[in-house]
């Protein structure tokens, strides 16, 4: 399954998150399938806090690691499930799933006060859903990995507020 990434900024500091939260409700209906979703706020001082979900690929490496701490855990017990699942975490950091730490300082450097933005990485979604629930946010796309047809109408969407 081919992965993308959308970065969308917002003039707002709530826009990203409220999004996110629209794209969570899209997810609990079997109409998007998002891999990973970081919000960056920009606050009034110019302070950023990124608010990263732990992607599904590290949580089944944190699960895998945590199995195999299990066998380590009948010489020590507590120690052998922890070591187990921070393996597993950085396993699967290693794969290169989700949001790279370094894009998101990127996208964080071009923030200005009281501004946000969405990193996702999505694995598929339905056209009309997406659109719709996009409807009532107005951003701007920084970055995307969609190809040029999908790219056009996610802009469109995002360019007109209802």
């Amino acid at each position: 399954m081919v992965s993308n990434v959308v970065v969308v900024t917002f003039d707002g500091p709530r826009e990203a998150g409220e999004l996110r939260q629209t794209l969570r409700n899209l997810q609990k209906q079997g109409l998007v399938d998002v891999e990973d979703a970081a919000v960056i706020l920009c606050d009034s001082h110019g302070k950023v806090k990124v608010d990263n979900e732990t992607s599904h690929g590290v949580q089944v490496g944190m699960g895998a690691g945590a199995l195999a701490g299990l066998f380590v855990a009948f010489m020590f017990p507590v120690v052998g499930m922890a070591v187990g699942a921070a393996g597993g975490a950085l396993v699967a950091h290693f794969m290169d799933l989700g949001i790279d730490k370094q894009f998101v300082k990127d996208v964080t450097a071009s923030l200005q006060p009281n501004t946000s933005a969405l990193l996702v990485v999505v694995n598929s979604a339905d056209a009309s859903a997406v659109r719709g629930a996009l409807s009532p946010y107005k951003g701007t796309i920084y970055f995307t990995s969609l190809d040029p047809d999908a790219e056009a109408t996610l802009r469109d969407a995002l360019s007109h507020r209802v």
